[in-house]
Formats: structure tokens, C-alpha cells, sequence
């Protein structure tokens, strides 16, 4: 099970999202003109990787056949058999989920 949870942060570069998340706050504290709430700012923090995971997941199992016959991208989680697509697709109506 930690294999998986591994090579799913691999696959969507979950180290991108942790760049993302300070424009994420500073966005946050423009747009309320101070401090947000503890609890917004959980939500949108959950709703920002929710987002960021869904997207990237997607685009991993959009792209599935072009990166199998892509010496490059061969060797990417699906393609290679690391994942399945319906796990895959689990991990992104869980993402989703956070989003809503």
C-alpha cells in the first residue's frame, strides 16, 4: 500500500503542489485583506491539492497510450504497469472529492 501511495505522489509530482501551496496562501490573505479564518484556510488548502491531484491524475490517464509509445514517457506509472487505470481513476474521484 505504500508502494502505491509512493508512486502515486511520484505521478503527480506531488513536490509541485507543495511549491504551489504559498501562492495559494498569499492569494488566500489578498483576497479576504488580512487574515482568513483557520478553517478557511484549511479548506482551501484541501481544495487546492484536491485540484492540483485531480488534474495531474487525469492527465496521466489521458495520456496513458501517447506516453506507452513515448521512449521518454514510457517508464511513467501507467504505462509501465506500476498503476492501473482504474486505480488511477480511484485516486482521482478522491481528489475530486476534496475539490467539491
Amino acid at each position: 500500500m505504500l508502494r502505491k501511495i509512493r508512486i502515486i505522489l511520484k505521478m503527480i509530482k506531488f513536490e509541485h503542489t507543495i511549491f504551489a501551496l504559498p501562492f495559494a496562501v498569499m492569494s488566500m490573505f489578498l483576497a479576504s485583506r488580512g487574515i482568513p479564518e483557520l478553517g478557511k484556510i484549511s479548506w482551501i488548502l484541501v481544495a487546492m491539492v484536491g485540484a492540483r491531484s485531480c488534474a495531474m491524475s487525469f492527465n496521466r490517464i489521458a495520456d496513458a497510450d501517447i506516453d506507452a509509445s513515448n521512449p521518454r514517457t514510457a517508464m511513467r506509472a501507467i504505462p509501465s504497469g506500476h498503476l492501473k487505470k482504474w486505480e488511477t481513476w480511484i485516486f482521482t474521484i478522491v481528489s475530486a472529492s476534496l475539490l467539491v
